[in-house]
């Protein structure tokens, strides 16, 4: 855990399965779920009631109960400066990129650019920020 970061009551940060980093100046809001293989980034802003998560377990075996199969993980980066809204659900092997907004309630399952906003469940891009405008422009669908 970085330098001036903080993790909030409730929260549960499990290295089980695979490692957590936490960059400096991270705050990890009230009753989070964090289990690795995880990087979070520097200035990092998670809201309440999010799940990241780097953990899967298999379930390809019919004859055998999810519960007892092989975990599979796959490791989850978040960049510098992402602010993550409240009750967001990060699936394993996404990467988030620098400056990006997830907003409240999405669930994101694939990667997301630098400077975006996603939104929605899944996740899709609304917004990215263009540098020549210096504006945050709608993407069109």
């Amino acid at each position: 855990m970085g330098k001036n970061s903080v993790i909030e009551s409730y929260s549960t940060v499990n290295n089980g399965v695979g490692d957590v980093f936490i960059g400096d100046h991270t705050i990890v809001g009230l009753s989070n779920t964090i289990i690795g293989p995880v990087e979070i980034g520097n200035g990092v802003m998670l809201a309440q009631g999010i799940v990241i998560s780097g953990l899967n377990h298999g379930y390809m075996d019919i004859n055998q109960s999810p519960s007892t199969q092989k975990v599979v993980t796959k490791k989850i980066t978040v960049g510098d400066d992402v602010w993550v809204g409240a009750n967001v659900v990060i699936t394993a092997g996404v990467s988030i990129g620098k400056h990006s907004v997830i907003g409240g309630g999405s669930v994101v399952t694939k990667d997301v650019p630098e400077y975006a906003v996603v939104v929605g469940n899944p996740a899709k891009l609304v917004k990215k920020y263009n540098f020549e405008s210096c504006i945050w422009e709608k993407v069109k669908s």
